[in-house]
């Protein structure tokens, strides 16, 4: 049983110093999975990657009720809160309100800059969604991938099934994705 499991099985059991010791145990891995993450997001994103996981942390500690079972079960959980938090930056970006629709311009040279990435992120959202309806522990996969950033081994291990699997159902659903987006661009 790995630490993590075992701070995990504690906490449950209502133990209050279980919470400070998982923190250091996980906090590096986050940070990291999240720097990656953020790496592929447009250059004028203001969400920084230490923010990303303290959000994360805040939402996957702030409900007592909530009972982990191992730690598969808490990544897979921050990586839908990761994918939450960023999805809700996309939208917040894209309202009306702040600019949402409107091309930025460089001041310095008044060329238009490139679009940002928060459309392609939320149509990678809609098609999950859809794709969840099909085939949820894809989408567990795709989470893990794309929004934490993990390897295709570190999903495996964390979904619990093979590496050869993994492999199949992300190409699978990289296809899938990639058909369902363009098909809603034409």
């Amino acid at each position: 049983m790995s630490d993590v499991t075992r701070i995990l099985q504690s906490m449950e059991a209502g133990d209050a110093q279980a919470a400070e010791e998982l923190l250091p145990l996980v906090y590096g891995e986050l940070r990291k999975l999240a720097a990656a993450k953020m790496a592929n997001e447009s250059p004028n994103q203001t969400l920084q990657p230490t923010a990303l996981v303290h959000e994360a942390w805040l939402r996957l500690t702030g409900n007592e009720d909530v009972k982990w079972n191992g730690r598969a079960h808490f990544f897979g959980a921050a990586a839908e809160a990761m994918r939450r938090i960023l999805i809700d930056n996309a939208r917040r970006k894209s309202a009306a309100r702040h600019g949402g629709g409107q091309q930025r311009l460089d001041v310095d040279d008044l060329e238009i800059a490139a679009p940002g990435k928060e459309d392609e992120l939320l149509a990678i959202n809609d098609a999950l969604e859809e794709f969840a309806k099909v085939d949820q522990q894809k989408v567990e996969l795709v989470k893990l991938r794309y929004f934490v950033g993990l390897k295709v081994e570190e999903a495996a291990e964390i979904l619990g099934i093979s590496v050869p699997t993994a492999v199949r159902w992300w190409n699978y659903s990289r296809a899938w994705l990639y058909q369902k987006i363009q098909g809603e661009k034409a």
